[in-house]
């Protein structure tokens, strides 16, 4: 996701790569590992870490054997086409442009089952991942830094919609629209970009302020407070996160694409390379399922 707060306008992200051939009717943008640039506006930022476990990532796929399917995609956003990364491959591959959606799409979130949420400068909608055709929801003011949250956090029950205004977390209904506040990070940190969460691992943020530009941060899901900040990650308006496998990916709008490592107490970068992407590609959002694999799979 962007800062809505900063100027609608959003620099150059790099896309990865993925499964091409998985999705019918997409178009395969690149692959490898390296950052890229393109013409299509957007941002991304859906912050995932790794480490203990947060993240994005959607998909599935079934192991040998009949095994347990595993979520092995993550989704990243320009203000009007939507992407899909393979984590494993690091290729990217075009879903197509954003339909219906009342505006530029400003960040996306998916929940355990995959399905797609979208905020825009005029409200909230649900998306096709597989077509990036949108279906309005609410008009409004939403956050640009989204994630589902697990069952058993907000709610006992139900997996809980969730995002920063700023320095404030608030909660949203993904069917009415309704957002409520429900408390803030503190330490004189703002949302720079995206959230994420994985069920059975943690809860990231992407962050600015402390002299972090950025720095990627461990939050509470309950109430939004900070727990560690796991400090700088080399790229600064990181716009979307996503995880998957262990490893978080960053999408800058600087138009940098990069794999996130953990370490006990720091992160490591390493840039993902796109191949022929388009010149001035911009991210501002990503997303992934609640329901990624907090190692990979074997």
């Amino acid at each position: 996701m962007r800062r809505v707060v900063e100027s609608f306008v959003i620099a150059s992200l790099s896309l990865a790569c993925s499964a091409g051939a998985d999705d019918a009717g997409s178009t395969e943008v690149g692959s490898s590992s390296s950052s890229t640039s393109s013409g299509v506006a957007g941002g991304t930022g859906e912050g995932g870490e790794a480490g203990v476990g947060g993240g994005f990532g959607f998909g599935g796929s079934t192991g040998e054997g009949g095994g347990v399917a595993t979520v092995d995609e993550v989704y990243g956003h320009s203000p009007s086409v939507l992407y899909r990364l393979d984590p494993q491959t690091k290729q990217v591959t075009v879903i197509g442009s954003f339909s219906g959606c009342d505006s530029d799409v400003i960040d996306i979130a998916l929940d355990a089952d995959s399905d797609m949420y979208a905020t825009t400068f005029g409200g909230l909608h649900r998306v096709d991942r597989t077509t990036a055709v949108c279906t309005p929801i609410a008009g409004g003011s939403y956050p640009n830094s989204l994630s589902f949250v697990p069952a058993g956090t907000l709610d006992p029950n139900v997996e809980a919609l969730v995002g920063y205004q700023g320095s404030t977390y608030v909660r949203i209904d993904p069917n009415s629209g309704t957002i409520t506040s429900v408390g803030s990070i503190g330490g004189g940190y703002v949302s720079s970009g995206d959230i994420v969460s994985v069920k059975g691992g943690g809860t990231y943020l992407t962050v600015a302020g402390q002299g972090c530009g950025d720095c990627l941060v461990e939050v509470n899901p309950s109430n939004g407070a900070l727990v560690k900040n796991w400090g700088p990650v080399g790229h600064a308006q990181v716009f979307g996160l996503a995880f998957w496998g262990g490893r978080a990916y960053g999408f800058s709008n600087a138009g940098a694409l990069f794999e996130v490592s953990f370490g006990s107490n720091d992160v490591t970068s390493v840039p993902i390379a796109v191949p022929n992407a388009p010149a001035g590609l911009q991210f501002w959002g990503a997303g992934s399922s609640t329901s990624v694999p907090l190692v990979v799979p074997q």
